[in-house]
């Protein structure tokens, strides 16, 4: 044992006896991981129903709301592959302990955020800390549960617990910000964070990979300056809808940066993410189907309760209960995935929710009114639900299925660095679109001076700030072409992410096809 060994640990050591496998403990260590997964899918979209009450006390900019949102989805997918290496090296309990602490002390300065760009700072280090707590668990579950089958519902369980949180989160975030403010919609973390703590120090049991790879500080810092640059190079041509030299420098820089990280990555013999994984067909194009499904369900959350609240005159509450059958159906979608796999097959069952998944988006676009939701919007929800539920757990089923078990902290860091950057990059992408969409499409108000009408065609947060000076015809005729505009934004990124599915359904069909096994494989494998 060496001196560094014997040191005091920053928390208590588990109690050993006996052995956590058969004790009846490992349901409260569960219990703990799922507890800490529910609570970063929560903050994932808890401030969407929000953002009109955040705009109206912080006043950001169209690019400033897009990033107080996604920063914390961004920062989770750039440090859950280096969290879960430092803690396959430091200790998995550790690393997962040390996340809630923090996790608790970030919920509490974002809820004081003074403006903008503290909110900002301090989402990102929400998403910091959500990224020590998730890259870890479900390694700890595996260490937890020795039986197979009790293995595979853990993991079941803790896979829903990210994705209903997610769902959740609007109707949470419409409950507290409509009786208490924006802000609370963050301190309710902290003291569930503050029992998560205190139950994990005594339950979860410390577990190390025995051969830790080296962490390559480089490659972490090539991958996160690599990936803001592009993000922001995209929200930057959203804001000006024009190349601008700003746009130019910081898409190329960070295209430059991320294709020197690969390269790093294949070099190395101890690499940070082992890009020789997604040289197997299978796990490729499950990780795509997860990005691509994760980010059209993340995106359908924040951008449906921002077109039911702005154009539709919904209350935060009545947002969030608007999406709860969403979040019904995912549920479904998930435990009965592998029900439906068994059925059909994993491959018809992958395409098949995407192509309803897809249906889902195209009925939005189509119809979708939301004075009208039981028959425009609920049965698209349900479907969109489900079918995001099957893909999310069979795609994420898949990407652990090719993990070792010793690097099952860097496998479940992939798995969910798919699910969070899918989540980032939807809101990006999809935000990007509605910003020009809305300029576009924003019809012209007369009766405003020059400064007045730049808002109106800034965004519907801009056009609804300038109204209490207006008269009343003229402030309605503002409000209307504003909900106009958005409404045409939303059903743009409604179509669009309508036929993203249906391509990435397409290639499942393709690419998940069982391989021809020749004659020479034959006698190989007889060999």
């Amino acid at each position: 044992m060496t001196d560094r060994d014997t040191k005091a640990p920053a928390f208590p050591p588990a109690e050993p006896d006996p052995p956590i496998s058969s004790s009846p403990r490992r349901w409260t260590v569960l219990a703990v991981a799922a507890g800490g997964l529910f609570l970063a899918g929560i903050d994932l979209t808890v401030l969407h129903v929000a953002v009109p009450a955040v705009s109206r006390d912080l006043r950001p900019g169209p690019t400033e709301v897009l990033w107080i949102v996604d920063v914390y989805s961004l920062a989770l997918a750039a440090l859950l592959v280096t969290c879960g290496t430092l803690g396959d090296r430091i200790g998995r309990r550790r690393m997962v302990l040390g996340g809630f602490a923090a996790f608790g002390l970030a919920s509490a300065v974002c809820a004081f955020a003074a403006s903008t760009g503290q909110l900002i700072a301090a989402r990102a280090a929400l998403g910091v800390s959500a990224a020590m707590i998730m890259a870890s668990t479900v390694a700890i579950i595996r260490v937890t549960f020795a039986d197979a089958r009790e293995r595979a519902l853990a993991i079941g369980i803790w896979t829903s617990a990210h994705s209903v949180g997610a769902t959740l989160g609007p109707l949470i975030g419409g409950l507290v910000s409509e009786r208490w403010g924006w802000g609370a919609v963050f301190l309710v973390n902290v003291p569930v964070v503050a029992v998560l703590l205190a139950v994990g120090a005594r339950v979860i049991p410390e577990s190390r990979n025995p051969v830790p790879r080296r962490w390559d500080l480089i490659g972490v810092l090539l991958s996160v300056a690599g990936l803001a640059a592009v993000v922001y190079a995209l929200k930057e041509f959203g804001e000006h809808t024009e190349v601008t030299t700003a746009f130019l420098v910081t898409a190329l820089g960070g295209t430059a940066l991320l294709y020197v990280f690969v390269r790093r990555q294949r070099r190395l013999d101890e690499p940070l993410l082992d890009f020789s994984l997604f040289a197997e067909r299978r796990f490729s194009t499950a990780t795509l189907c997860v990005i691509g499904c994760f980010g059209g369900y993340v995106a359908l959350l924040f951008f449906l309760t921002q077109w039911l609240q702005q154009a539709g005159g919904y209350s935060p509450l009545r947002a969030g209960l608007a999406l709860m059958p969403l979040a019904a159906a995912n549920a479904v979608g998930a435990v009965t995935a592998p029900r439906v796999a068994a059925r059909w097959g994993n491959r018809r069952a992958l395409t098949g929710a995407l192509l309803l998944f897809a249906l889902a988006y195209a009925v939005i676009a189509a119809g979708g009114d939301p004075a009208h939701y039981p028959v425009t919007l609920l049965p698209a929800l349900l479907a969109a639900g489900y079918g995001a539920g099957i893909v999310m757990t069979l795609g994420a089923d898949t990407i652990m299925g090719a993990a070792r078990p010793e690097r099952s902290g860097e496998a479940a860091a992939i798995q969910e660095t798919s699910f969070e950057l899918g989540a980032g990059l939807g809101v990006a992408v999809f935000g990007t679109v509605v910003a020009l969409v809305y300029r576009d499409a924003v019809p012209s108000v007369p009766g405003l001076d020059p400064g007045e009408r730049a808002a109106v065609g800034e965004s519907f947060t801009a056009a609804e700030s300038i109204l209490t000076g207006l008269p009343p015809a003229t402030a309605d005729a503002v409000r209307d072409a504003a909900r106009y505009a958005y409404d045409q934004g939303f059903t743009v990124v409604s179509a669009i992410a309508a036929a993203w599915l249906a391509a990435t359904a397409t290639l499942a069909a393709v690419l998940l096809r069982p391989r021809k096994v020749s004659g020479a494989d034959r006698l190989r494998a007889r060999e």
